[in-house]
């Protein structure tokens, strides 16, 4: 099948979309490294963290990336328009507050150092314990940090707790880390998707963008239906052994083909709702300066048709 036809734009260059090691991405990375992927029409960037991937669509340097809601929310903000065309996963627990030892409360962050990605996922699940706890960010002392720095600075004693995530939070726990709160306490709020640049839409990269669709669904039936030989071509990427890669996805939803339609298909998308209610609280607490139409932020053409 041609990639490009009739009157639409044609590009030369493969659609490009930036991610970070993240288990509800990894079915891409997978998809590239068991050549499922074709890469004449989809290039797959790796990024350091979520921050360097906005960093790349701002740049113009990606096309697409494997972003939270509130990070796409944020970059339409900032004059990036962005559709979901797809869901990877919900976070129900993946997501999480970590302290050392003796810090066993929630409340016990008060005027301690706390890493945190500003502008990611991670400041809003901060935003979401500070609540919790009826403390504000000036009752602790942020210690800026993107995902890629967070062993180091926790194995150097330059935090106190830190907002971490799959894979780097399975190895704190194991390290002796203290769970103080995690993404089980904000249902539906925290969806990790592909977001496009809206007017890559309506140009060829359509068949492109169905591909890489398709392709992490495959990898997300590989996982499902062959859980063992799955962990072991994840592990070396996820910087896991291969028994805890299983474990990475305990705090995971990962919607299906069905599901993926359920929450992004028809007149009024069931993520519609929570993306209104994530803009409100963006705008809460300051991380968005205006209220987001929410005007082309889904679209599920590119979803597989369910047979």
């Amino acid at each position: 099948m041609p990639l490009f036809s009739g009157c639409e734009a044609v590009f030369s260059k493969p659609l490009s979309i930036a991610a970070h090691a993240w288990p509800g991405y990894e079915f891409m990375f997978l998809a590239v490294r068991e050549n499922w992927l074709d890469k004449n029409q989809v290039a797959l960037i790796e990024t350091r963290s979520a921050t360097d991937s906005l960093q790349k669509l701002k740049a113009g340097q990606a096309d697409g990336a494997a972003l939270t809601m509130d990070e796409i929310l944020i970059a339409r903000s900032e004059g990036v328009a962005l559709s979901i065309v797809s869901i990877f996963n919900i976070s129900a627990g993946a997501d999480m507050l970590l302290a050392f030892p003796g810090i066993n409360r929630l409340s016990d962050i008060k005027g301690k150092r706390v890493g945190v990605e500003e502008g990611s996922v991670s400041s809003l699940i901060l935003h979401k314990a500070l609540e919790a706890a009826d403390l504000s960010s000036t009752d602790i002392i942020k210690v800026p940090l993107t995902i890629a720095d967070h062993l180091d600075a926790w194995k150097n004693n330059q935090v106190d707790a830190l907002v971490t995530y799959e894979p780097v939070a399975s190895q704190l726990l194991a390290d002796g880390a203290v769970k103080l709160f995690d993404s089980r306490s904000t249902p539906n709020l925290i969806v990790d998707a592909l977001a496009v640049r809206t007017d890559r839409l309506k140009v060829s990269y359509r068949q492109a963008i169905m591909h890489l669709i398709e392709a992490h669904f495959k990898g997300l039936y590989h996982l499902n239906t062959n859980p063992q030989d799955a962990s072991y071509r994840m592990a070396k990427h996820l910087n896991l052994p291969p028994d805890n890669v299983l474990n990475a996805y305990k705090g995971l939803v990962l919607p299906d083909l069905i599901n993926n339609h359920r929450l992004l298909s028809g007149n009024k998308p069931v993520l519609l709702e929570s993306a209104a209610h994530l803009n409100k609280v963006l705008l809460q607490i300051g991380k968005i300066n205006r209220s987001d139409t929410l005007n082309n932020l889904i679209d599920s053409s590119f979803l597989p048709t369910i047979l």
